[in-house]
C-alpha cells in the first residue's frame, strides 16, 4: 500500500501540491490526471524520494519512503535519465547494477516487443524510441509498485494499444499501477480509478465502474467536468 497523508511541497513562492492525502492499494491500476504544471510530477517523485516534501509525508507498507520501500517501487520520470554514450544492452546493465529485482530476459523480451534492439545508441532515438525505451527498462524491474509519468508521451498513435499491452503484461495481480498522463481517453480503457489534481490539489478521487454507475459519467466526462476548457481530454 502506498499512501500520502496531508503532503505538501513548495518550491519558493509556488506551491506545487498543496496538503494531499491518498491511498493507492495494490491490484488496482490508477491514473493521475490533470493538466501540465497540476502536481502530478511533483507527488510522484514525492512517492519515490527523489523530492523532500514541506510538510507531510509519503509512506509503503506503513513506513516512510526510504532504502527499503525504493527497492519495491519503480518510476518511470518524464526526463531522458541515460548517458548519451550508451545502448540499450548499456541501459538495461545499468539497470541491472542498481536493482536486485530488475530482469534481463523481461528487459530484452521488452526490447523486442517494443521494435529495439540492444545495440541501439541511446544519443541517435527519436524522442518515440527513447520513451518506449524508458518503459521496457521499467517494466523490466519485478517491483510491487510502478509510477509511470507520461509513459505516452511522444508515442504515435498506432503504437500505443502495443506499448499498454506491454505495461499491462507486465503487472501481477498484488502490484500496484499508477501513470500519469493527459491523454484521459487512452487511459479509460484500463484503469479502475482515477485521481485528479488540479492547481497542485486532490480534487477527487473515482472509482470509474461507481463513477459510471452513480453519476453516469465516463472519466472523460468528469475530467472535462473539472478541468472545463482548460483541460486537455
Amino acid at each position: 500500500m502506498l499512501e500520502c497523508k496531508e503532503i505538501t511541497k513548495t518550491y519558493g513562492k509556488k506551491t506545487a501540491v498543496d496538503h494531499v492525502s491518498m491511498r493507492m492499494e495494490p491490484g488496482h491500476i490508477y491514473a493521475m490526471l490533470g493538466p501540465n504544471g497540476s502536481g502530478k510530477t511533483t507527488l510522484m517523485k514525492m512517492a519515490v524520494g527523489l523530492v523532500k516534501p514541506n510538510e507531510g509525508g509519503f509512506y509503503y507498507k506503513g513506513q516512510p519512503i526510504g532504502v527499503e520501500s525504493r527497492k519495491e517501487i519503480a518510476y518511470m520520470s518524464t526526463e531522458p535519465y541515460f548517458y548519451q554514450w550508451m545502448t540499450a544492452k548499456d541501459v538495461g546493465k545499468y539497470y541491472a547494477d542498481f536493482f536486485e529485482d530488475f530482469s534481463m530476459e523481461r528487459y530484452n523480451n521488452l526490447l523486442e516487443r517494443m521494435e529495439l534492439t540492444p545495440d541501439m545508441k541511446v544519443k541517435a532515438l527519436s524522442s518515440g524510441m527513447m520513451a518506449k525505451l524508458k518503459i521496457a527498462v521499467t517494466m523490466a524491474r519485478q517491483a510491487k509498485v510502478y509510477l509511470l509519468d507520461e509513459p505516452l508521451n511522444g508515442i504515435d498513435l498506432l503504437a500505443r494499444d502495443q506499448i499498454m499491452t506491454s505495461i499491462l503484461e507486465a503487472v501481477d495481480d498484488d502490484v500496484t499501477l499508477v501513470i500519469s498522463s493527459h491523454l484521459v481517453d487512452e487511459l479509460e480503457k484500463i484503469v479502475d480509478t482515477a485521481i485528479f489534481i488540479k492547481e497542485s490539489h486532490l480534487v477527487a478521487m473515482c472509482e470509474a465502474e461507481t463513477l459510471r454507475m452513480e453519476e453516469g459519467k465516463s472519466i472523460v466526462d468528469k475530467y472535462r467536468e473539472i478541468y472545463g476548457h482548460g483541460g486537455e481530454a
